[in-house]
C-alpha cells in the first residue's frame, strides 16, 4: 500500500464533491429512484469517451467478475435509492451523520469476508460512534415518524454502499477503475430503470430545474465514486469508508447555508460523538498502516 499522505488530496476532493450530493437531492422534487436512475445513466454517458479507449479491458472480465459487477451495481442502486429516499424524509445533518457509520460497517464486512483483524481500542471507537448515531435518532423523535424512517433508510444505505465497496476492493485490481465504475453504473442504472417501470414512476414531465439537478448529480458527487474506486487499488474498503467522516461536516455546513436547516440539540451532541469516534478510528488505522510500512 502507498503512504497514507499520497491519498490525502484525492480524499479531500472526494469529500468536497460528495458533500454536494445531499444538497442537490434536497433541491429536487423528483422521486428518489428517478434521481438515482438519471444520475447513473448520465454518469455512464459522460464516461463513454474514456471507456472507448479502454474497450480491450472488457475481454479480461470473466464470468465470476461479471457476477460480482452485477451485485456491486445492485448494491449501488440500492444505496442511492435508500439514501435519496432518506433525504426526502429527514434533515441533511441526520442522514449524512448516520452515513459516518460506514467505516464501522466496512470493518465488520472486512473481518468476515477478508479476515481483516481489529483491536479492542477500535471496538471502543465503534461504541462511541454507535452511541452518537442513537442520539441522532433520538433527536429525530421530535421531528416525527418520517424523520425516524429517514434515519433507518440512511443506515440501510450504509450497508449497501459497503457491499459495493467490498466487491470493488477485489474486482478493481483486475480491471481499471474506469471500466469497473462504468460497468457498475450501467448495472445500477438498469436496475433502477426496471424498478421505475414496474412501479410506474414517471420518466418524463420534469422541469428544466430537475434535469439540471440530474446532470449535477451525475458530475459532481459521482467524481467521488470514481476517485474512491481508483483508491481501492491501494487501500481497503474500510480506509475509503473513513473518508465519509468529512461528508457530514461538509453537507451539514452547506445545508445550514443553502437550505436554512437547523440542528436539534441531541443531534449536535450525537453528531460530535460520531465524528469523534470515527476520527479516533482513523488515527488508529493510520498509525497501524505506518507501523506495517516500517516493519
Amino acid at each position: 500500500m502507498k503512504n497514507p499522505k499520497s491519498i490525502g488530496l484525492p480524499l479531500v476532493i472526494s469529500i468536497i464533491a460528495i458533500s454536494f450530493s445531499a444538497i442537490f437531492v434536497k433541491w429536487s422534487d423528483a422521486p428518489a429512484t428517478i434521481l438515482s436512475m438519471y444520475r447513473m445513466w448520465f454518469a455512464s454517458f459522460f464516461m463513454i469517451p474514456i471507456i472507448l479507449k479502454r474497450k480491450e479491458e472488457f475481454r479480461k472480465i470473466g464470468k465470476r467478475d461479471w457476477f460480482l459487477l452485477f451485485f456491486s451495481g445492485l448494491f449501488l442502486a440500492l444505496h442511492f435509492a435508500l439514501w435519496f429516499g432518506s433525504l426526502k424524509l429527514t434533515t441533511v445533518a441526520s442522514s449524512t451523520i448516520i452515513l459516518a457509520l460506514q467505516p464501522i460497517v466496512a470493518l465488520t464486512g472486512g473481518f468476515f469476508l477478508f479476515k481483516e483483524r481489529t483491536t479492542k481500542s477500535t471496538l471502543s471507537t465503534m461504541g462511541i460512534a454507535i452511541l452518537g448515531a442513537m442520539m441522532i435518532g433520538w433527536g429525530d423523535f421530535g421531528l416525527g415518524k418520517k424523520a425516524i424512517l429517514g434515519d433507518i433508510l440512511s443506515f440501510l444505505s450504509v450497508i449497501t454502499v459497503v457491499g459495493y465497496l467490498l466487491i470493488g476492493q477485489s474486482t478493481v485490481k483486475k480491471i481499471s477503475h474506469w471500466v469497473y465504475s462504468f460497468c457498475v453504473f450501467i448495472v445500477a442504472a438498469t436496475i433502477l430503470t426496471l424498478y421505475n417501470l414496474i412501479t410506474d414512476v414517471a420518466f418524463s414531465g420534469y422541469k428544466a430545474h430537475e434535469w439540471g439537478i440530474f446532470i449535477l448529480l451525475a458530475i459532481v458527487p459521482t467524481i467521488s465514486h470514481v476517485i474512491n474506486n481508483w483508491l481501492l487499488n491501494y487501500v481497503n474498503a474500510t480506509t475509503i469508508s473513513m473518508s465519509i467522516l468529512g461528508e457530514p461536516v461538509g453537507a451539514t455546513a452547506l445545508a445550514v447555508i443553502l437550505l436554512g436547516e437547523r440542528l436539534v440539540g441531541w443531534q449536535v451532541v450525537g453528531g460530535l460523538l460520531v465524528v469523534l469516534g470515527v476520527l479516533w478510528f482513523l488515527i488508529q488505522q493510520q498509525e497501524s498502516l505506518k507501523y506495517k510500512e516500517v516493519s
